[in-house]
């Protein structure tokens, strides 16, 4: 029998919420170097006895940090198994019992089933779906909810800096080699994504190594997950090294888009966040690479910004080192000029970079 399509009724991401060890830890790291606002908090204080989390905002992005109380609990078995890292890549969407129900039709882990969340500002649905690895995504039909975040939930207010993010471009997931065709079929005729675009090993390697990735989306690029998976090379790969530390597939790292990626870089550089290196030869005929741009090739050269360009316009990115203790999660900053790539173009740049620190940790 023939289900129906639901992809149009995927909206965004809704949140990416974060397992690890102290969250009153990441919530400071986010709120003072990453500019994002506390909004809600939930824990203790608003009856829930056995976590806490913190909610973080700046422009429509949304993070959760949620932290265990218990020694044995989901949370902190998690934290144990894989280090602080993303858990929940959390999608909003209309009609989450259709959502879901016709989700698990098509072949979908059904984790949850919709449950109603209700206070004095209304109520949300959510059902969750399983990913790969230990990640999972919460589906949120926010339409009956006028409150801050979420049931449970108490409002903060708290004053932040901003460096000027806009909203999650991109979320990118690593999984074993051999896996990734697996799961790029998954979400194409679970969720009914299409694939937007490919990378193979010539075109995603260095001298040691390389990897292979397809993006799939919901056809409108409001929720865009790129899928990775190693490929055979001289040395470990990147992707490698995140399945030895993270064990287990997982979100390698979200990208967040800016309006203006020079003043973003700067500020954050300011408040002590480490960004990958790129040596100054890469910038050496950048002009002849990528033709005209807006930005002075000084000021990227300065703060290591990459650019590269495809037939719809340019795109600026760059990535910060990981921000927890294993070699696993980082960010990526992208600021997109009509670009809708990637970042092909610097795929050799930024591999040379990441083996650069693994050969520090001694794990290339």
């Amino acid at each position: 029998m023939q289900v129906a399509d639901v992809s149009s009724n995927f909206l965004g991401f809704d949140y990416a919420e974060f397992y690890v060890g102290s969250a009153a830890a990441w919530e400071y790291l986010h709120w003072k170097a990453f500019g994002f606002r506390p909004v809600a908090y939930s824990g203790p204080e608003t009856g829930r006895k056995d976590s806490v989390s913190y909610v973080m905002q700046q422009g429509t992005m949304r993070l959760v940090l949620t932290a265990s109380l218990s020694e044995d609990s989901e949370i902190s078995r998690h934290v144990s198994r894989h280090g602080d890292g993303v858990k929940d890549v959390a999608m909003t969407v209309t009609d989450v019992d259709k959502v879901a129900k016709t989700l698990a039709s098509n072949g979908a882990i059904l984790v949850s089933h919709p449950k109603e969340e209700k206070d004095d500002s209304g109520y949300l649905r959510r059902a969750v779906i399983g990913g790969y690895g230990d990640t999972v995504h919460s589906l949120i039909d926010r339409s009956q909810y006028r409150g801050t975040f979420r049931p449970g939930y108490e409002p903060l207010h708290e004053d932040a800096s901003p460096v000027g993010f806009v909203k999650i471009d991109h979320v990118v997931g690593n999984v074993e080699e051999g896996k990734m065709d697996h799961w790029v079929n998954y979400y194409s005729k679970s969720f009914g994504f299409k694939q937007l675009m490919s990378f193979d090993d010539k075109d995603i390697s260095t001298e040691y190594s390389a990897l292979r990735s397809k993006v799939v989306h919901d056809g409108k690029r409001r929720v865009v997950m790129p899928i990775n998976e190693p490929a055979k090379g001289r040395k470990k790969s990147q992707i490698e090294e995140f399945l030895d530390y993270y064990r287990s597939p997982g979100v390698q790292h979200i990208a967040i888009r800016t309006e203006n990626i020079i003043k973003a870089v700067s500020d954050m550089r300011s408040r002590g966040v480490v960004f990958l290196d790129t040596p100054d030869s890469y910038y050496e005929k950048l002009s002849e690479r990528v033709g005209g741009i807006d930005e002075p090739i000084e000021e990227l050269r300065k703060h290591r910004i990459l650019v590269d360009r495809d037939d719809a316009g340019y795109m600026l990115q760059i990535f910060t080192k990981p921000v927890g203790d294993r070699p696993t999660f980082f960010y990526e900053i992208i600021e997109r000029k009509g670009g809708e790539s990637f970042g092909k173009g610097n795929f050799k740049a930024l591999f040379e970079s990441i083996e650069r620190e693994q050969a520090k940790r001694g794990n290339l």
